[in-house]
């Protein structure tokens, strides 16, 4: 789904990736951890086309991003989960989904907002498999956060894509909401075949959700493996540019088996 071979990236003199390797592959569950400033973001942007490398390979979905391609031609193949949902709020819980479908749409329907029947069913389908059929008709601005963010889900799942990049998909939301909405993206997309890189900060999420987890610092791949091996030489790998800070940060850090980095830390 995503091949990627020493992967640059800089603004100016500030380096921010530096020779990344990564492949994902169908129906895996790639959780990336890192500081802020690591690269993640960067990373996940060069992903889906909204910045341009500096250097290296970087195949996604069967397009090579080294190449000139249209937005239409991405989005086909990449759909994007946000962190604060994107979500037109006035709009029906399905006509949200359905925007899903507006890449595969020609340009004047898409234009138009003209949907196929076969476009409604996709986006019902999609509202079933996070548990939102039932809503379909509700104005989306009446739903609570966490099922705004099931709501994006399936506005992605709706895409039909091979990758879906959801960039800190849970950060606004309680623990229990959160472990929710990761397990229905990660259901979908496991039963769907639809490779997933995931942005987050917190480590129980990682070792509780992902396939595999790759950790960045400083611009570069300092772990890549199962979640079983992100043991603490690990996070002191992932995490050892951290700023000196006061005693409660300090123990944040010296146990984040089991609790969240700090609010700063992306």
């Amino acid at each position: 789904m995503i091949r990627i071979r020493n992967l640059g990236k800089s603004y100016g003199r500030n380096h921010v990736l530096h020779g990344i390797d990564l492949d994902i592959q169908p129906g895996e569950f790639v959780v990336m951890l890192g500081l802020s400033g690591a690269g993640k973001s960067t990373l996940l942007r060069c992903m889906n086309g909204l910045v341009k490398p500096d250097s290296g390979t970087l195949e996604v979905g069967g397009i090579d991003l080294r190449e000139r391609h249209s937005r239409r031609d991405l989005a086909r193949q990449v759909a994007m989960v946000f962190q604060h949902h994107n979500l037109v709020q006035r709009l029906s819980v399905r006509k949200n989904v359905l925007t899903g479908r507006l890449g595969q749409l020609g340009t004047l329907p898409s234009l138009l907002q003209w949907f196929r029947d076969s476009d409604l069913r996709i986006a019902d389908a999609c509202l079933e498999r996070v548990g939102l059929a039932h809503k379909a008709l509700e104005r989306t601005q009446a739903l609570s956060g966490g099922q705004m963010q099931r709501v994006g889900i399936a506005r992605a799942l709706a895409q039909q894509p091979q990758v879906i990049l959801a960039d800190e998909p849970v950060a606004s939301l309680d623990p229990k909401t959160a472990r929710a909405v990761l397990q229905y993206l990660r259901d979908a997309t496991r039963e769907m075949g639809i490779g997933v890189v995931c942005n987050l900060h917190q480590v129980d999420y990682a070792k509780e959700f992902g396939d595999r987890v790759v950790g960045l610092a400083q611009g570069r791949v300092v772990f890549d493996g199962a979640p079983a091996a992100l043991d603490d030489d690990a996070l002191q790998a992932i995490y050892h540019a951290a700023p000196a800070q006061g005693p409660s940060t300090a123990l944040a850090m010296a146990n984040p088996w089991t609790q969240a980095l700090p609010a700063g830390v992306v």
